[in-house]
């Protein structure tokens, strides 16, 4: 594989860990509701297996916006010569939103009438990609700053809060402030707050010319590795002392188990400051690691980060079918699994049987001149 190859497939590989780990994160509340996980997770209450595996499924929606941004810059600047970017991001934005309103609220709810609309990763993914759609064309210094400023600053308005019902409550609703938009004649809730994600969005745009063919493949990752410790080491000093970035603070506990559960315990919703450090901290050292691997489960990896949306869209449906099915042959109401474990094995199966479906619809999508295709 060339060095120009590997750039771009190290992308996919990237985004193919982070669907799998996801999927393990599905299986979860498809099999093992009964074991809820609060948010953020209770260190003193929750099973150390269950918290690290939803540790795990952290890192994707952080990994997967900025690799969003990411591949805008790719897609904005191709090999020959920079091109508007403004209609694919505003059309593939209002895609997602859609899509999330009408074909993943039926995968999760089962349901064409639902009690609840809930909008969630793709719906949030859609909105940051139209909000980059608007700033893409700012110099990228001005980007790179805006989404510094917005993932550093956004936790410092965690008190603020506008009376309910007005237009100001609604917007804060959809940018920081989890919770219900609507509640009449349906409800509408908001889960994944925007605010912060529009900022990891333009940090991974401004990060484009890292992955320009001019950018020596060492002075990448280099760059990545560099940025990804400095992440951890403010990460270290900031949750260390309970300073800034997490509105819970950590605290020592019984043993070093559940020290470190009460010290990872980052908010998700909306992601915290430290949530994002520890994440992208984690994954950009990783990004720059898997240019030097070819190996096969970089290759399956990298199927399912080549068509990230259709393995979405057909793994939910696969759980919603299984989840079904399983129910109807035990004769009970819901079908659950008992253990952690059982959830990573399902979330094994579940890759397993759509590996070959994503590989040809991965296949297809390279090849054809269908310009739907590129949406998914």
């Amino acid at each position: 594989m060339t060095a120009a190859s590997k750039r771009i497939a190290s992308i996919d590989v990237a985004r193919g860990l982070v669907m799998l780990l996801m999927t393990v994160d599905h299986v979860r509340e498809t099999f093992f509701l009964q074991h809820q996980v609060s948010d953020p997770m209770d260190a003193a209450t929750t099973d150390p297996g269950l918290f690290f595996t939803r540790l795990a499924a952290h890192f994707c929606a952080p990994m997967f916006v900025f690799l969003t941004g990411l591949s805008a810059w790719l897609y904005a600047n191709p090999a020959g010569g920079p091109r508007d970017a403004t209609g694919f991001l505003a059309k593939r934005g209002a895609f997602l939103i859609l899509l999330e309103i009408v074909v993943v609220n039926f995968a999760w709810t089962g349901s064409f009438t639902p009690h609840t609309i809930y909008l969630q990763v793709i719906w949030a993914i859609g909105l940051s990609m139209l909000a980059l759609a608007l700033l893409h064309r700012l110099p990228l210094a001005v980007l790179a700053v805006a989404g510094l400023v917005i993932v550093g600053g956004h936790n410092a308005l965690a008190g603020l809060s506008f009376e309910p019902g007005g237009m100001p409550a609604s917007l804060w609703t959809v940018l920081e402030q989890r919770g219900f938009l609507l509640e009449d004649p349906v409800r509408v809730k908001i889960s994944y707050p925007l605010l912060a994600w529009i900022g990891v969005i333009l940090l991974g745009y401004a990060c484009g010319p890292l992955y320009a063919r001019a950018t020596a493949p060492e002075l990448r990752r280099r760059w990545l590795a560099l940025l990804g410790l400095a992440c951890l080491a403010l990460l270290l000093v900031l949750r260390t002392w309970n300073i800034y970035g997490e509105t819970q603070p950590w605290a020592p506990q019984a043993d070093v188990v559940r020290s470190a559960m009460s010290y990872l315990n980052f908010t998700k919703y909306p992601p915290s400051l430290d949530f994002i450090l520890m994440t992208l901290g984690v994954g950009l050292p990783l990004l720059a690691l898997l240019e030097r691997f070819d190996a096969g489960w970089t290759r399956v990896a990298a199927v399912f980060g080549g068509a990230p949306l259709f393995f979405y869209i057909l793994h939910l449906y696969l759980l919603l079918a299984a989840q079904h099915i399983a129910a109807a042959m035990l004769g009970v109401p819901r079908a659950d699994v008992d253990h952690v474990w059982q959830v990573w094995l399902g979330a094994a199966v579940v890759s397993a049987l759509l590996y070959w479906p994503t590989r040809r619809f991965g296949d297809y999508k390279r090849v054809t001149t269908r310009a739907w295709v590129k949406y998914l």
